[in-house]
């Protein structure tokens, strides 16, 4: 290539301009619930699997220790979820769902369903996109 691409040609913009989409269809629906949005990947892993390590959490959600802290200590002021330590490793913090934040799962569903109508409603297209997505970010996280 002889001249640069133009910002629409670059799949990196691509793909940051959707993730601002995407935060932006999600900040009218989480609204209600008094949550942000990475508040709310926080609660969609802990309803997969409640009771887990800090650390463990932020590999899952690819949060760094010091960014996920401060977003938890505001969960907890808002008893959403619980940070005790770990009794088999002292320094490290489970963190657990409250009721609150439990209950909040079934409202969840209702934004899920709003998300995907918005996003065309082909449930089969957005899982191979997903997929291809997943595919992409393994081949960059490999190098």
């Amino acid at each position: 290539m002889t001249r640069p691409l133009k910002i629409d040609q670059l799949l990196c913009f691509s793909v940051y301009s959707v993730n601002h989409a995407i935060a932006r269809l999600y900040r009218p629906l989480l609204a209600p619930l008094g949550l942000t949005y990475p508040q709310y990947l926080v609660l969609v892993a802990l309803w997969d699997r409640d009771g887990r390590r800090v650390t463990e959490l932020g590999a899952d959600l690819e949060l760094d220790t010091n960014t996920l802290t401060p977003l938890l200590k505001r969960m907890e002021a808002a008893e959403l979820v619980t940070r005790q330590r770990n009794p088999e490793d002292e320094r490290s913090l489970i963190v657990s769902l409250t009721d609150e934040g439990r209950a909040l799962q079934e409202q969840a569903g209702e934004i899920t369903a709003c998300v995907v109508e918005a996003m065309g409603g082909d449930i089969a297209e957005l899982a191979e996109l997903r997929s291809k997505l997943h595919a992409l970010r393994d081949r960059l996280d490999a190098r």
